[in-house]
């Protein structure tokens, strides 16, 4: 009988981890664990988890952040130790319905595949797409774009079908991929992690991700990140944002290799500098100036 290890990370997430629980633990198939990794929070998110006594949470403390590849490394570990045939790294910023964790292994049964992703609604617009597939663009520098992003859900992305990347927002993986692919590069503290991971099993090409619509998902998108700072009634992108994803980009094309990918690194430094210009989202100042360039060369050394 198959045997789930759900891997979340919890980080100062005590406004939606109750609700998260509610979800797992209502769920049709109960043959599960959950491994919370939490990454040294400072709010109630502990006192919460310790008032639920039920004996499938298994939690790990870090001392301090670890990151979120580090992490979720420590989580599979224990999930493969205890012999979970399956390992399902979630986001506890989310809700779902019961019938999700059956879905998903049908879809992986019925379609001879090892990975599996739902379709991601926004929990504060669920009529709207977040996720609904993507694929590796390569004149994006290998970036995979969600399909179907912000536009209103009018079953346009319906079905069953393989993609080539998906979000560790919640993705189910047999145990094997890791056997095969390895772990989570713990270089990335966060951001590119899973964009790093799922890019090495579509080259590997022994595993394929399969996508499906029919489902419940709902995503408290940037709920528990920084990637968005309000100033003014202005939205702009917050330095760790900046920082985070300009450098593990670079990493990212580094590890792909190759003519293009390194030329593509050398675009990134006049495309990055052009943005500071152009971009709306970006503070016109030499802080913000200062934060592109020096991640940029902070990620060549990695």
């Amino acid at each position: 009988m198959e045997k789930i290890g759900l891997v979340t990370i919890t980080y100062n997430s005590a406004s939606v981890i109750r609700d998260f629980l509610e979800s797992t633990f209502s769920q049709t198939f109960q043959n599960f664990v959950i491994y919370i990794i939490d990454n040294n929070s400072q709010d109630e998110t502990l006192e919460i988890l310790t008032e639920n006594t039920d004996s499938r949470i298994k939690l790990m403390k870090n001392k301090k952040n670890v990151g979120v590849a580090k992490a979720n490394n420590q989580g599979i570990e224990l999930a493969l130790k205890d012999n979970c045939t399956q390992v399902l790294i979630i986001n506890n910023d989310v809700k779902f319905e019961k019938q999700l964790f059956n879905k998903m292994l049908q879809v992986q049964k019925n379609n001879n595949c090892s990975l599996v992703v739902p379709k991601m609604m926004y929990f504060d617009n669920p009529d709207y797409i977040w996720y609904a597939g993507s694929t590796f663009i390569k004149k994006k520098g290998f970036l995979p774009i969600h399909k179907g992003i912000k536009q209103k859900d009018t079953s346009q992305f319906d079905g069953i079908y393989p993609v080539e990347y998906a979000p560790t927002c919640c993705l189910l993986v047999k145990k094997e991929v890791f056997l095969d692919i390895g772990m989570m590069d713990e270089k990335y503290f966060v951001y590119f992690d899973d964009t790093d991971f799922l890019y090495r099993v579509l080259k590997d090409k022994r595993h394929k991700l399969f996508f499906f619509s029919d489902t419940k998902f709902y995503h408290k998108v940037g709920s528990l990140t920084k990637s968005i700072e309000k100033e003014k009634k202005r939205e702009y992108r917050g330095d760790f944002f900046i920082k985070q994803n300009t450098k593990n980009h670079i990493y990212f094309l580094k590890k792909i290799g190759g003519i293009y990918a390194y030329l593509f690194i050398i675009l990134l430094f006049f495309k990055n500098n052009l943005g500071f210009i152009l971009n709306p989202n970006l503070r016109k100042n030499f802080h913000t100036w200062k934060i592109i360039n020096k991640s940029y060369f902070e990620g060549l050394i990695m």
